[in-house]
């Protein structure tokens, strides 16, 4: 049975809770690690919390060793309430976790980022998830996996109105989603959450990018 230790960030999230369970559950960890700024209300005996502000992550460096690291960070600019502190998250906040896990000699990097990341696109949003997609893959794990979903389905510590606005609308449209428009489904959280598992228990090597419609089940 493999000793391995999980790293998540962003467990309050709703991929990240409904990942944090799964990673319990396997038997492929014998220690899963959650960092971020609140502690998450569980208690388990593979379970330790590290809180933290999400920029100081090399004062704690040595309680965040782990074989695979998850970060399931990201917020909106409506949340964000501005470009800075949207681009703190989810840029800044992701790269300084891979960096850190990076030197930490970890084996596998599993990231969230969003269908139409593209560092040269004209769109905000889309651009930072391109950088950041771009800036994570200079560091030197020996796997990488990078997930796109459109629009995410599930029920959020704080609800998300575009989300809800976009769900209902695709949901009235899934029945006509077929062939290339597959990939424009919503993808529930709970099923990124299980491809990221999956994914790390592949033991592949090299980068992959994981597609909305791959998220989905097609």
């Amino acid at each position: 049975m493999p000793m391995k230790t999980a790293l998540l960030a962003g467990a309050t999230g709703l991929i990240g809770s409904q990942l944090l369970p799964l990673l319990l559950a396997s038997e492929r960890y014998t220690k899963v690690i959650v960092v971020g700024r609140k502690a998450v209300p569980v208690i388990h005996p593979k379970l330790v919390q590290v809180v933290t502000e999400l920029d100081k992550l090399e004062a704690v460096r040595l309680k965040l060793i782990a074989d695979d690291v998850y970060c399931c960070l990201g917020t909106t600019m409506a949340q964000a309430g501005s470009k800075e502190a949207f681009f703190k998250v989810d840029f800044l906040y992701v790269v300084q976790l891979a960096a850190v896990s990076a030197g930490n000699f970890a084996s596998q990097l599993l990231v969230v980022s969003s269908m139409g990341a593209d560092a040269e696109s004209r769109v905000y949003y889309s651009r930072v998830k391109g950088e950041m997609e771009a800036a994570v893959r200079q560091t030197p794990f020996r796997a990488i996996h990078i997930f796109r979903p459109l629009l995410l389905l599930g029920e959020r510590a704080k609800p998300r109105l575009g989300e809800r606005i976009g769900a209902g609308v695709l949901g009235l449209l899934a029945p006509l989603m077929r062939g290339p428009l597959l990939k424009y489904r919503a993808v529930p959280g709970a099923a990124v959450a299980a491809a990221m598992l999956r994914a790390a228990e592949d033991d592949g090597g090299g980068i992959r990018i994981h597609e909305s419609d791959e998220l989905a089940g097609t």
